[in-house]
Order: structure tokens, then C-alpha cells, then sequence
């Protein structure tokens, strides 16, 4: 039998279990180590950093090919290269501007911004999904919705004076 459905045997079961607190316990050490902004969801860029960490973790615990150094090792470049792209990024703006989205108008006091919406490929029915969540049924003239740079549709609403 080359692949058993539930049970291969205690050996493998053993390396899961040590594998999975020594890894988990290297990567706790490395994020408090390197600061809150490596698992922070400001851009699409920080997104995919935070799924590759995860990747790479459940790759340390489950597949027998990887050593637990190795992988430790993985995990502490990824992490090195994401403080290094942020630590880059707030100090030299071309390589902000290349890894980081700008803000877009969406909606701006109840129009639809039909040409930013194309652009950022956003529909008028995500859009009324956002107000939805945000307590509104229709349109208010006063509405304007921005897509954030992390992918958030945020809903604002102009204050009277």
C-alpha cells in the first residue's frame, strides 16, 4: 500500500507532532522578532506574504521531504524579505509605489465612478453588497465608497453640518 487513506504509521505521526510544535514555535519567535507589519493586510502584497507563511508552515509539518531546518529557514527568508520590502518601502517611495496600490474613488457622494470602478474591476453589485454591510439599502447621495489598498470596499458617509 504506497498512499494509506488514515493511517501510515506511528513514525510519521511523531514527526507531525514534533515538527508542528518546533515549527510553529520558530515562526511565533520570528514574527514577534520582526514586528507587527509582517502579518499586517495593508496591500495585496502583505496578503500573499501572510498566505506563504501559512503555505510554507503546513509544507514544514506534513511533507516527510522537507527537514524541519530547512523549512525553518524557509519560513525566517520569507519574513526577512518582508521587513526588508516594508523597511525599503517607507524610505525610498519608487519601491512603495511599485508594491503598494493607491486608493480609489469608487462612488463619490451617491455617483458611481463608472471609469475607476472599470479599472479596478469592481461591480455595481459588490459595491451595493458594501453598503448592505454597512447599513444602507440604496445609494445615499451623500455615500462614497472607496476601495482600500488591502482590497476593502469601505463605505463613508458625509457628515451635515
Amino acid at each position: 500500500m504506497d498512499n494509506p487513506i488514515f493511517f501510515d504509521d506511528w513514525a510519521g505521526i511523531g514527526r507531525i507532532l514534533i515538527t508542528g510544535v518546533l515549527a510553529y514555535a520558530a515562526l511565533i519567535v520570528m514574527l514577534r522578532t520582526s514586528g507587527k507589519r509582517t502579518l499586517s493586510k495593508f496591500n495585496a502584497f502583505d496578503f500573499i506574504v501572510t498566505i506563504c507563511l501559512g503555505s510554507m508552515l503546513s509544507s514544514i509539518i506534513i511533507t516527510k521531504s522537507v527537514p524541519l531546518l530547512e523549512g525553518v529557514v524557509a519560513l525566517a527568508l520569507l519574513i526577512a524579505l518582508q521587513f526588508a520590502m516594508t523597511w525599503l518601502s517607507v524610505r525610498w517611495e519608487p519601491l512603495e509605489k511599485l508594491i503598494k496600490s493607491e486608493p480609489k474613488i469608487l462612488v463619490h457622494r451617491g455617483v458611481y465612478q463608472d471609469k475607476a470602478m472599470r479599472a479596478e474591476r469592481v461591480t455595481r453589485e459588490e459595491i451595493t453588497a458594501a453598503l448592505h454591510a454597512n447599513g444602507h439599502g440604496d445609494m445615499p447621495a451623500s455615500c462614497s465608497v472607496v476601495l482600500e489598498t488591502d482590497g476593502a470596499l469601505n463605505v463613508f458617509k458625509a457628515v451635515s453640518r
